[in-house]
């Protein structure tokens, strides 16, 4: 059972020429769940900001990170599919995670005006698990796919001291690439790639796109898992995935994508140096829809 969420803070907040404007880019947009979640916890905080949507495809991410870096009251924004990796070369630093990752998903510009990102999708990932009674440290983990979102989410189960990290990724160059780097950062966590659902693993977790839309195929099929195994999910929109329903018909325990996001907004805060004012963050995203 999830815990008691506290009603919606329902304060408003005029926007006016002080107002600092965040958001997050990405292609598509329309699924995005931060900007309804983020609104409110700004509002909650006191903080006189904004969190927009903004859209565009990789033909003009360059351009998009160019405009952005040049508003003098933008106060940062995130970063979500397919921008994820293709972003880092752009900036002008990245965190040492985000280069263990190999992708970014929080950007603002640093004193010097250099755009500087960081990435808290496998930190907040991490949280919700753990936060829902899921023990990762010495579990066997399936994780399917290395995208953005992915990559982070593999650095993270090996900071967090998984037992053993199994990795599937269609595209090779892609796998080989972020098992690399997940050797360089974390040595003691074995890592290795597989092109079949595997045996004697805890947690299996869709880190694909698939999912977003009506027609989409499963990532993998929880059937072919054994039956303790915990299905995880990083889409957020619809909460209910195909692949989650499937596990749940069939008695399977899932964890919800939304987590990632729920504890990922005290993270935007701190990266962003705003003050939570001792509000419980994570409780008030997790009551928004």
């Amino acid at each position: 059972m999830e815990p008691a969420s506290p009603p919606l803070f329902t304060g408003h907040f005029g926007v006016n020429g002080a107002t600092r404007l965040y958001g997050t880019i990405g292609d598509p947009i329309r699924q995005l769940r931060a900007t309804a979640v983020m609104s409110q916890v700004f509002a909650a905080v006191g903080a006189n900001a904004v969190w927009l949507p903004f859209e565009g495809g990789p033909d003009v991410l360059p351009l998009m990170l160019d405009a952005l870096g040049k508003l003098r009251n933008l106060g940062g924004f995130t970063v979500t599919i397919p921008h994820k990796t293709a972003i880092l070369p752009l900036l002008g630093r990245a965190s040492k995670r985000a280069q263990a990752s190999g992708s970014v998903n929080l950007v603002k510009r640093d004193t010097d005006g250099v755009l500087v990102g960081d990435i808290v999708d496998g930190t907040g990932f991490v949280a919700g698990m753990e936060a829902f009674g899921n023990k990762l440290k010495g579990a066997s983990v399936w994780l399917v796919g290395l995208g953005g979102a992915g990559g982070a989410i593999a650095a993270a189960l090996c900071e967090a001291g998984v037992g053993r990290l199994l990795v599937s990724e269609l595209n090779d160059a892609r796998a080989d690439a972020a098992i690399a780097r997940l050797n360089k950062h974390y040595p003691d966590v074995p890592v290795a790639s597989t092109d079949t659902p595997p045996k004697g693993i805890h947690f299996a977790i869709n880190a694909t796109p698939l999912g977003l839309r009506p027609n989409d195929p499963l990532p993998f099929d929880p059937m072919q898992l054994d039956s303790h195994v915990v299905v995880a999910e990083v889409i957020m929109s619809p909460v209910d995935t195909p692949l989650l329903l499937r596990a749940r018909a069939h008695g399977r325990r899932i964890h919800h994508g939304r987590h990632m996001l729920d504890h990922q907004a005290p993270l935007y805060l701190d990266w962003f140096g705003i003050d939570a004012k001792g509000v419980d963050v994570v409780a008030l995203a997790r009551s928004i829809p």
